[in-house]
């Protein structure tokens, strides 16, 4: 069983929702991204998602962006990104590491089996190729399941059925349900009014389903878990605070109690729960 599998498995154990955070590589640097790491796993996240910076990140709001630039200006590549897998692997034997990733910056800058062979030898467990479509993914599919790096799907609310039924039966690892259009970034307001389209994606995989994008504070992470959804992943709330912490005006300590609040609001409401333990 590998560590994506048995973070679920724990997850399902304990009637809840996995917690998996979002960080851009390198941000603000090599060091302190590594410090950002290890601050997230003290604080309980589930599955680290980790990504890869690059120059024009389309799906992404002003806080990625951001810290895509301040990565990229620190001297980060996608090769350094590998490295800084390995050294959170070394302290973290049991955190899932899932590539968040442009094919751009890893497909065209060297040789793409090599980059997925190191990146299995650097811990990482899985990636989701962003702009990746299924129609052309033939060649670099093969690639990435030869490596054993398992690939998560992306479905999005204007997703199709029959593309749905084409990305959930791709998925090896999870599928990423995307809960609003456009691109990643904070929300003051989120709704979970997804029920039909997380019925839609189960119908034709047996993997995990979780719900990202716009999820913000502890009340959205309780929305969305009361879906009974997988795990719910946070990015853009904690890439500030890495923002905070590059311009002086955060501290590690606070992106770890942060993480923490929104950590402890993964359990199912009892009318959720997908795993009745009483």
């Amino acid at each position: 069983m590998n560590r994506v599998n048995r973070v679920f498995d724990t997850c399902k154990s304990q009637n809840r929702a996995a917690f998996v955070a979002y960080i851009t590589a390198g941000d603000p640097d090599f060091e302190t991204s590594i410090k950002v790491a290890d601050a997230l796993a003290e604080a309980g996240v589930d599955i680290l998602e980790l990504g890869v910076p690059f120059s024009d990140p389309l799906a992404d709001g002003e806080a990625n962006q951001l810290a895509s630039e301040r990565a990229l200006k620190s001297g980060m590549t996608a090769i350094k990104v590998l490295d800084e897998a390995r050294e959170i692997r070394k302290k973290h034997k049991n955190l899932p590491i899932v590539l968040f990733t442009y094919m751009n910056p890893i497909a065209y800058s060297g040789d793409f089996k090599k980059f997925c062979n190191r990146a299995v030898a650097s811990g990482v467990d899985a990636i989701l190729p962003l702009d990746l479509p299924p129609e052309e993914d033939c060649e670099f599919r093969k690639i990435i399941d030869q490596s054993g790096l398992a690939s998560v799907s992306l479905i999005a609310p204007t997703t199709p059925k029959d593309r749905i039924k084409i990305l959930a039966e791709r998925a090896g690892a999870f599928v990423y349900y995307v809960s609003r259009e456009g691109v990643t970034g904070e929300g003051n307001s989120f709704s979970a009014n997804f029920a039909d389209v997380i019925a839609e994606i189960r119908k034709h995989t047996d993997l995990p389903v979780v719900v990202g994008f716009g999820i913000s504070t502890p009340e959205h992470v309780k929305a969305a878990s009361s879906t009974g959804v997988d795990g719910v992943v946070v990015g853009s709330a904690i890439v500030r605070k890495v923002e905070a912490l590059a311009k002086g005006k955060g501290t590690l300590k606070q992106i770890k109690d942060f993480v923490k609040t929104m950590r402890v609001s993964v359990d199912y409401p009892k009318s959720a729960r997908r795993h009745p333990t009483e």
